[in-house]
Formats: C-alpha cells, structure tokens, sequence
C-alpha cells in the first residue's frame, strides 16, 4: 500500500512525521502523491492552523475519496468533536509510533478507530529516526509544557514535561551522524526544560554529552526560554564551537505589561541584560525570535515600546505572529481584545522593522569568510544556511550539495545573501 504524509505545524511534528515515515516505509508501505492511506499531523496553535487542519482534511476526503484518511496531532488532542469528524483513523499526540499496526486493525473490518488518550498521564513515546536528509536532521528530546502562558493551548495538547532517555538521544544523533548528517538540531516543545523530571540530569549534561559526539559537525537548538539559558547551559555554549552562533529566543512582546498578561516568566530588562551576556561569549550570534502583536490590551503605545525594544536588541530575524484567541486558555477572559485590522497593520510595521535589522545583520558578514552547507540546487545556485543561519545563495555545481562549502559573503539579495 501507498502513503502520503502531510504536516502542519511545528519542528516536533515535522519530526514526529518523518518518525512515521521511516515507520511504514521499514514496515513494507511505499511513499506516492496517489496514495492509499493519507495522514494529516495536525496543528492547532492559533486558529488560523486549527483551520488550515480542517481544510485540508476536506480537501483529501473530497479528492480521495476511496483513500484511508488518518488525522492525528495537536488539533484532534483538544478538539472536543473530534469523534464526529470525516476521518478513519483519529489519533491524538499518542500512538504516532504505532500507525502501521492500527492500519492494520482498520483494514480488518473498516471500522473508524479513535483513540484520544489522556495526554497529561502519556510517558515520552518512544521514537528515533533512521533518517532525515543528509544535511539537517531534527531530534526530539523534550515533550510537553507546563508554562502555561495565557495565551497559549499547545500545555493542553502536549501535556506535562516528559524527557527522553539521554541514552537514546545520544543513540539516535550519532547514528544520524554516522549516516552523514551535518547537523543536528535539538527540538521539543518546550526543548530547554529537556531533564526537569529526571533525577540528577540536566539540559546543559545533555548538550556536554552530545558535543563529545565523534563527527558531529553542528549542534543546534531549535528554540530556548531566555529563563533556560543558564551559566551552566552557556557555559557549554562558550566552549563548544559544535554549537553553532545561533539561538532562537522568544520575546513574545517588548512590554513588561503585555508580558504579565501573557504570563512570561521574565520582564524585558531581564530579556536584555541575558541577551548582552550571551553577546559577550559570541559577539557574532545570531539571535532570532517570536513576537505576538495585537494581544489583548496592547494600545499603540505598548506596541511602540516593543517596537523599541526590539531596536535595543537588535535581533537578526522577528517571527511576527497576529494574536489568535485559543478557546479555554486565559487569554480568552482578559478585556480589550484588538481587531483585526489593527493586528494586520501592526503585524505589517514589525515585519518591516524585522526586515531592516536582518539586512543589518547581514552586513556584519559582508566580505568575510564563512562555512555554509547547501541544502537545495535551484537555477545554478547552491543554496543553504550558515551555522549563524544566514541564507547564502552561491553559484557553484550540484556536486557540493550537503557538503561544507567555503565562500566569501559579497552582497545582501535579500533574503540571500550573495557569496563568490
């Protein structure tokens, strides 16, 4: 039988997808566009993505109609009538791993599976991937979240903070390693809270064990709570070029009240003061983020202040998000909710300001030396990131794809930058 995978969402179900890939590939099924079965992993972040879920199981069920069709993911985990949607196989952030044997238990009688678990009693699912592509390979170690932000409906989707056994985080990454993957990338959903429930074992133990690695290239962490980078986290960090100059660090706001409303566990003095040190170890990071504008009791001069401090910070790429209202988090009872047309205009001034301090950014490498790892040929280029995660764009032969290509930086062609 044929399968079709499609993702929405985050890095985690980008890897979870690919686990499930691997999964009914060794268990016999072949990868088509003209499938049999089609598994859509679901995201449900904001509404716009629950809604972008919906869509396109509807749109699979209109053109596939004889197909198997499993939903699984964040979306189908809170939505209360899940069980009455168009769907096969329903499967909450549970049982990914087990796709192959419920297919199985489907095709006996073509009953409709669903099954929802308790997520806030789920232990870590066991899952290792065989094989990503050889230049970037994401390793979940971390699931689930216990922040709680007022905002956010991912705790209720996720559950609680469960952490990977260390032994098989470091199994997986260096057989992705030994299969030729350049760097790696630590994801979770909440990846820097990775050992708050194991015993005697942190984050900054993981990052000292993983960087011992033989042939590891690259380290990279997908995204980090300013409150997780610790003296011992960037003291790895300091000593250890295998982690590459680049940390995505949400902001969320640059408003202290916005900030208490949201319930961020830090105000935007501690945000800095954290962002100059990490600045004294690397003076060259890269520091990207997230922004949500528009939330509820933003006025335009809480929006300016984050527009300003943003400017202080100088950040090398913003990840602008309009505010969506979440059904059941707190934010839903919070006054002086925004509309949208002022979300949309706020949203496109950010972009704007995000833009100018990328370019900023940028001209920082002009006429120096750099490493980067082409990742796609396209019209004669060779395309890929730097480990400070700029775009370069190089006119080379397909030959180098995924190796280590040495270049030096010449001109910003925005979002690329030019090396000869």
């Amino acid at each position: 039988m044929t399968f079709k995978i499609i993702t929405l969402g985050c890095k985690v179900n980008t890897y979870e997808s690919n686990v499930i890939r691997d999964h009914l590939i060794n268990n016999g099924y072949k990868e088509n566009d003209d499938a049999d079965i089609y598994i859509i992993n679901t995201c449900t972040v904001t509404n716009t993505s629950d809604n972008k879920s919906l869509k396109e199981l509807r749109r699979v069920r209109r053109e596939h109609p004889k197909s198997i069709v499993i939903v699984c993911g964040c979306m189908s985990q809170v939505r209360d009538d899940i069980k009455t949607i168009d769907a096969d196989i329903i499967l909450g952030n549970k049982d990914k791993s087990h796709i192959s044997s419920l297919i199985q238990e489907y095709l006996k009688d073509h009953k409709k599976i669903v099954r929802i678990e308790n997520i806030m009693e789920a232990p870590f699912e066991k899952m290792q991937l065989n094989n990503f592509n050889r230049t970037r390979a994401f390793v979940k170690i971390e699931d689930g979240c216990e922040n709680y932000c007022s905002y956010c409906i991912i705790p209720y989707a996720r559950g609680k903070v469960r952490s990977k056994d260390k032994d098989e985080v470091i199994k997986e990454i260096t057989a992705l390693v030994n299969n030729g993957h350049h760097e790696i990338v630590l994801t979770g959903i909440h990846t820097g809270h990775y050992g708050a429930d194991l015993k005697d074992y942190t984050f900054a133990d993981l990052l000292k064990d993983i960087v011992k690695i033989e042939g590891l290239e690259r380290l990279r962490i997908s995204s980090i709570e300013i409150t997780e980078l610790d003296d011992e986290v960037l003291d790895v960090i300091k000593n250890n070029d295998i982690i590459v100059s680049h940390l995505h660090v949400p902001l969320q706001s640059g408003s202290d009240t916005i900030l208490k409303l949201m319930n961020r566990k830090y105000d935007k003095q501690y945000f800095i003061d954290k962002i100059n040190h990490i600045r004294q170890i690397r003076p060259d990071i890269s520091i990207t983020t997230d922004i949500i504008v528009g939330f509820p009791g933003e006025t335009e001069e809480l929006f300016e202040e984050t527009i300003d401090t943003v400017g202080k910070i100088k950040f090398a790429k913003i990840h602008v998000f309009p505010f969506s209202l979440r059904k059941g988090t707190k934010a839903e009872e919070l006054p002086n909710h925004l509309d949208e047309k002022t979300k949309k205009d706020r949203v496109k001034r950010l972009i704007s300001k995000s833009k100018e301090l990328e370019i900023a950014y940028m001209e920082k490498f002009i006429d120096k030396k750099v490493s980067f790892i082409p990742e796609v040929y396209r019209d004669g280029y060779l395309i890929g990131h730097t480990g400070n995660y700029l775009l370069v764009k190089y006119a080379g032969e397909r030959a180098l794809l995924h190796q280590d290509v040495n270049v030096t930086l010449k001109e910003i062609d925005y979002p690329y930058v030019i090396a000869k």
